[in-house]
Parts: C-alpha cells; sequence; structure tokens
C-alpha cells in the first residue's frame, strides 16, 4: 500500500478516490467474481454516470462558492417536461433545435432566479433553492397533471443510448463537459473568483470583484448542467415525468462532498467529484448485484454522508 501510495498523485483526495475504486474492485471481485467484471456491468455503470455526473457537477459548482441547489433535480424535470411537449407537439426536425434552446433558456431563468435571491436578496442559499424546488415541482405536476410526455425522434434517443466505438456516447459527453467546467475552474479568471469567493466572500467584494454577477453566473452554469441532465434522461428513459430522479439529490450531495468540494465553499476539484461517482457508481453497481435493496443501499449513502461530514468537522 506504501508502494502504491507513492505513485499515486499528490493531492489527497484524487489519492484517496483512486485507492477507494481499487478496494471496492478488490471487495467485489472476491464476492462477485466475473460477474462484477462483466462488459454488460461496466456498460451499465457507464451509461448510467453521465446523468447523476452532470446533475453532481451543477451541485458541486454551488458548493464551491459556499452554497447549495437543491432545485437542479425540479429544474431537470421542468427542462425536459418543456423540450418533451415541443418536440412532440411539432414533430419535425426544424422544432428540434427550438425545443433545445427552449429548455436551455428555462435553465438560464431558473438560475438567474436563484442567483438573484441568493445575491441580492440575501435569501440563504438552501432556502432560495429549497423554495425554487417546491415551486418548480409544483408547477412540474400541475402543468402535465403528472402524466409522461414519450415518444422521441433518434437523435435525441442517441444521445443518451447510442455509443461510438463500443465507448456510450453519453459518457463521452459528461467527460468533455466535466474537461471544459475543470478548465473554467482552473484555468480562467472566473475560476479563481468562484473560489476566491468561497473562501471568503467579504474580502472578494472588497477586492473590487461583483460577487452578485458571479454568485447568478454559477447558479446559471448549474441550472445549465440540469439542462444537459435533462437532455440525457429524456434520451435514456424515452419519455419526460415530472417525477424522475427525485432519489439522486442526496447522491449529487455525497458525490459533492465525498470529492473533496468543501461544503463552506473555496476547495473541491473536478478530478475529484468525478472520481467519487465512479466510486459510488461502482458500489452501487455491485449492491445491485448482491441482491441488496435500493432503499437500504440509500440509507447506505446517508449514513456516509453523514460520517464524512462529522469526520470532516472534526478535522477542522
Amino acid at each position: 500500500m506504501i508502494a502504491l501510495t507513492k505513485i499515486l498523485p499528490g493531492d489527497r483526495i484524487i489519492r484517496l478516490q483512486l485507492l477507494m475504486i481499487v478496494l471496492v474492485m478488490v471487495l467485489f471481485s472476491l464476492t462477485l467474481g466475473g460477474r462484477f467484471f462483466s462488459a454488460g456491468n461496466f456498460q451499465s455503470i457507464a451509461t448510467q454516470l453521465p446523468v447523476l455526473g452532470l446533475l453532481a457537477l451543477g451541485m458541486g459548482l454551488t458548493m464551491l462558492t459556499g452554497g447549495i441547489n437543491l432545485s437542479i433535480i425540479a429544474s431537470a424535470n421542468a427542462c425536459s417536461l418543456l423540450m418533451a411537449a415541443i418536440i412532440v407537439a411539432y414533430p419535425g426536425p426544424q422544432y428540434l433545435l427550438l425545443a433545445l434552446l427552449a429548455g436551455a433558456l428555462l435553465a438560464a431563468l431558473i438560475g438567474t432566479v436563484n442567483g438573484l435571491l441568493i445575491a441580492v436578496i440575501g435569501v440563504s442559499p438552501i432556502l432560495a433553492t429549497l423554495g425554487t424546488m417546491t415551486l418548480i415541482t409544483g408547477l412540474n405536476i400541475l402543468l402535465t397533471n403528472g402524466a409522461v410526455i414519450s415518444g422521441f425522434p433518434p437523435l435525441i434517443q442517441f444521445l443518451g443510448n447510442g455509443d461510438l466505438f463500443g465507448i456510450p456516447f453519453a459518457l463521452l459527453l459528461f467527460l468533455a463537459i466535466a474537461f471544459g467546467l475543470w478548465v473554467v475552474l482552473e484555468q480562467t479568471t472566473l475560476g479563481r473568483t468562484i473560489y476566491l469567493l468561497g473562501s471568503n466572500e467579504q474580502a472578494t467584494r472588497f477586492s473590487g470583484v461583483s460577487t452578485v454577477k458571479v454568485i447568478v453566473t454559477v447558479y446559471i452554469l448549474s441550472a445549465l448542467l440540469s439542462w444537459g441532465a435533462a437532455l440525457l434522461m429524456m434520451s435514456m428513459f424515452n419519455s419526460a415525468k415530472a417525477g424522475y430522479g427525485e432519489s439522486w439529490l442526496l447522491i449529487t450531495i455525497l458525490a459533492s462532498v465525498l470529492g473533496g468540494v468543501n461544503p463552506d465553499g473555496g476547495f473541491g476539484r473536478v478530478i475529484g467529484l468525478v472520481l467519487a461517482l465512479i466510486v459510488l457508481q461502482m458500489l452501487e453497481s455491485g449492491l445491485n448485484l448482491l441482491g441488496v435493496s435500493s432503499y437500504l443501499t440509500m440509507a447506505l449513502w446517508g449514513g456516509v454522508l453523514i460520517l464524512f461530514i462529522a469526520l470532516q468537522n472534526r478535522r477542522t
């Protein structure tokens, strides 16, 4: 183990995530053997990870500023319902771009509302996004009466179900977006400002940075990541519904925290979050193969989140 840590990256969180991946693979190889290492199982992991991944990136981005976005699932469902309604009502290919643009504009609107509530009015992020989550969820159910909208063109279905050279296209799309977010956070002025804002908002404001503009931008980007997740959800399920993904909110927070994002803001890297997602997806897949109840798995995630935050606060 000591020899292994010497050749791993110097970042403590990344090193921990890589070791966890190795330990999980060893554990399930001993208990499940070839079932865990089958091509079908890894294909399933690679197909499920992108949707959760985009939502987790949206969550982690807001947590870098010391905030949170509880409305990401509701926003994704709202975007998918709007796009699905346009696509079904106007099946021609010329309206597909209109549907995608409408979904992106709705996401940007939601992100702007969240950002203004937090940065201008001064509502705490958890209350602001809880309010928008409740409002959007209610509107989603009210306007659709809880119905499912289905039947999308092949191009939409390809996003979540197609592959390139045997690699799921959704996974390639997620990795490209994650790389783009990494560039923004670690190679641009905006990224450095986001970290600075999360570390000390007052000092950031006194340094001449428009914290209102940065916070609104962060929540717009978070909502646009939800829009990307909405596209993949529509594709994977070939339908849109107000209640999809309700259990994923906890997992996005868990992935962000396990990935090294400080809930108080200022610290965290995209690579750590991506590795945490891989660990969680591998664990969930292995537990499913072992026949463990999904409810027990959810309880396990909650326990892990509480334990990790408690340990982090104890170190602090």
